[in-house]
């Protein structure tokens, strides 16, 4: 059964919340407890997107949706030369 998936802003949102309720003597638990998700789901999203605030977030997305941009150009020209050099051999 799958879950609702968060977007990562509200991921972010989330990550600080638990900080604030540390910092308000709250253990780690009962703080994850009150944003509604797991432990381990909690440790997962602390790893990847811990520290981070909305304009590195949105610097990210931007990174990998140009490094996929830029991933299939790679494999598109990789294509065409594996095409050219099949051609330019031929059957003669």
């Amino acid at each position: 059964m799958a879950g609702k998936r968060d977007k990562p802003e509200d991921v972010v949102l989330k990550l600080r919340q638990v900080e604030v309720l540390q910092g308000q003597g709250m253990g780690i638990a009962e703080a994850v407890r009150q944003i509604g998700v797991s432990q381990q789901t909690y440790y997962r999203w602390r790893k990847q997107y811990g520290g981070m605030s909305r304009d590195q977030l949105k610097r990210l997305k931007e990174l990998e949706a140009e490094n996929t941009r830029l991933r299939r150009a790679v494999s598109d020209l990789t294509l065409d030369k594996m095409i050219l050099t099949e051609a330019a051999r031929g059957n003669f």
